[in-house]
């Protein structure tokens, strides 16, 4: 019995390591807008001692599998959002979570939108901070950005996504 309160122990203390804020700033936050500057979500982001945790709170993104991108600067001007920069690459590696010589920091999963338009997920992001080296809070900010179509995850720079639909700046 005393090894596995041992084991649930360590299980608790990973855990607690994975979940605790490690850095000086321990949240942002960005609001996602549409083209026509309509609301479409919200995202907060959290630093812990694995990375930045991303939770992202979708109301009016079109159904479907969309692209999800850290972008490398903090500008969402409509209706294209190009501000926003390329993906966050502080590494300069090229695109893609299957692409052996990336990816980018700020290359995410896909998300797959229900016919609702609503989507709540947590994705974690372990080749960012928010204030330390890898920064998303740098001098000129950072971005997310949500794409019309979905990431093939290996063309470079960015993963033929299509357009960007809607875009938030991050902020402390």
């Amino acid at each position: 019995m005393e090894r596995k309160s041992v084991f649930a122990a360590a299980l608790l203390l990973a855990s607690l390591a994975f979940a605790t804020p490690a850095g000086a700033v321990d949240t942002a936050t960005a609001v996602l807008k549409d083209a026509s500057g309509k609301e479409v979500g919200k995202a907060v982001l959290t630093e812990t001692r694995s990375g930045v945790l991303i939770r992202l709170d979708l109301t009016g993104i079109p159904p479907g599998d969309n692209a999800f991108h850290l972008h490398a600067v903090g500008k969402c001007e409509p209706p294209d959002f190009k501000s926003a920069g390329g993906h966050f690459n502080p590494d300069e590696t090229k695109h893609g979570l299957m692409n052996a010589e990336g990816p980018h920091a700020g290359d995410m999963p896909n998300l797959h939108v229900p016919e609702s338009g609503k989507l709540v997920v947590e994705v974690l992001d372990d080749l960012v901070t928010l204030d330390v080296a890898h920064a998303l809070l740098d001098a000129d900010g950072s971005a997310l950005v949500i794409h019309a179509g979905a990431d093939d995850y290996q063309t470079d720079p960015a993963g033929n996504a299509g357009d960007r639909i809607a875009c938030g700046v991050v902020t402390q």
